[in-house]
């Protein structure tokens, strides 16, 4: 168990920086605040079955060893990517007859938790109810998505987020301190016991900017840049040309398959609804530029012309449609003006929402209403014998009297005329 918090040579910056105790944890204010719930569940050492969930780099595992070494129970760490079902059963057999002979409980920490699927995280879900494990989770996936339901109610879920951007020039500093007071424990096959760091605000302010709340990210490319600097006269300075060959090209954080995905398309979809073009045309390229499937935010624009614009702007979906036709024939990356056009349009088209409400209305009534047949007059009436049951008697063309069931006569789903 020690061993696991000790530093190791080989281990990278963002390891050996990790904090140890509460005091050091920097973020996550709006959980581990003062007087928080999950600060005060850590400091009394009345652990919980919990789930953590956040973007990479925010603090999961961090807070998992915290609460290890805090904690009087026994605490495994597990990585449901390089383990399985097998070395569970083991760590419950081992916790049972700790809890038996010891009367002392087991907190099994699981890495990546969503990595098992349903019947796998079901192997847990026993030993949790009975108390013979406290089950602690970590996942960067939507646990409503991918924590089975009864699991899931059996744990409180706690949602971290990125850090911000003071967060992260915050603890750039204090590296640089930690690395200043024993280069050699940080760097020891680099550094000499008297080299100095620094670093200019700009070069500070692009790290932290670029590694977009993730600090793991922000380490790395601190570690890259004191590794590629330059010694002079036992100094080392990291400039905004270091700095940014250190982070390189920003990594847009986004799946396709997840949240970020949802996400974006949310925010696209309510810009537009709020005419809003910038914000529009950010989130377009924000998906673009990640790589997301062109035709897949056309569909959706295709949509958005129908449900939120309508009869209000017909052009809308006219235009949508012959750009949904344009992305398909070009692609990437030229298909992306053709949306910005798109994006624009539909940002600045007057907006209603009374094709949408009016079919809603019409799909209640079938869903939810007993409905009466279809009037007689109005069948079709192809045959001889049909016509003389009255299909068809007494149709007038053009006749304006309402063709509702018998039931849903006077209804008025369409009020914009």
């Amino acid at each position: 168990m020690d061993n696991l918090f000790q530093n190791k040579n080989h281990n990278p910056l963002a390891e050996k920086l990790r904090p140890e105790t509460l005091g050091d944890f920097v973020g996550q204010e709006h959980i581990l605040g003062k007087d928080k719930l999950l600060r005060r569940i850590i400091e009394s050492d009345r652990i919980i079955p919990l789930i953590l969930w956040g973007p990479p780099g925010s603090g999961k595992t961090t807070l998992a060893r915290i609460i290890a070494q805090k904690s009087a129970s026994n605490f495994v760490f597990f990585s449901a990517v390089t383990s399985g079902v097998a070395e569970i059963r083991k760590i419950i057999d081992q916790a049972k007859s700790d809890l038996e002979l010891y009367q002392k409980r087991t907190i099994l920490f699981v890495d990546e938790i969503h990595r098992f699927n349903k019947s796998q995280q079901d192997g847990f879900l026993p030993s949790v109810e009975n108390g013979v494990i406290i089950l602690l989770g970590a996942t960067t996936e939507n646990p409503s998505f991918e924590v089975n339901a009864p699991l899931l109610s059996r744990a409180r879920v706690f949602h971290l987020r990125e850090l911000s951007q003071e967060n992260i020039k915050l603890l750039l500093k204090k590296a640089i301190t930690k690395i200043n007071k024993n280069p050699k424990l940080y760097f020891p096959t680099i550094l000499k016991s008297n080299i100095k760091i620094s670093i200019l605000d700009s070069a500070l302010n692009h790290i932290a900017e670029l590694c977009e709340g993730d600090v793991r990210d922000a380490y790395n490319a601190l570690e890259l840049a004191i590794i590629a600097a330059k010694v002079s006269k036992n100094k080392i300075s990291i400039d905004n040309k270091l700095a940014e060959e250190a982070i390189q090209q920003k990594f847009i954080r986004y799946d396709k398959g997840a949240d970020g995905h949802f996400d974006a398309i949310s925010a696209l979809h309510k810009s537009l609804r709020a005419s809003d073009v910038d914000a529009g045309l950010h989130y377009l390229a924000r998906m673009l530029e990640a790589g997301e499937d062109p035709l897949y935010i056309a569909r959706r624009l295709v949509r958005f012309a129908s449900e939120d614009i309508g009869l209000n702007d017909p052009q809308a979906l006219i235009l949508a449609i012959s750009v949904k036709e344009t992305v398909h024939f070009l692609g990437m990356p030229e298909c992306n003006d053709a949306l910005a056009q798109l994006v624009i349009y539909l940002a600045k088209a007057p907006k209603s929402r009374a094709v949408d409400e009016a079919y809603a209305k019409a799909k209640d009534d079938v869903v939810n209403k007993r409905i009466d047949p279809i009037p007689l007059d109005i069948r079709n009436a192809p045959t001889k014998m049909m016509k003389e049951f009255g299909f068809g008697k007494g149709y007038k063309m053009y006749d304006e009297k309402s063709h509702l069931p018998e039931n849903l006569k006077g209804k008025k789903y369409w009020k914009n005329d």
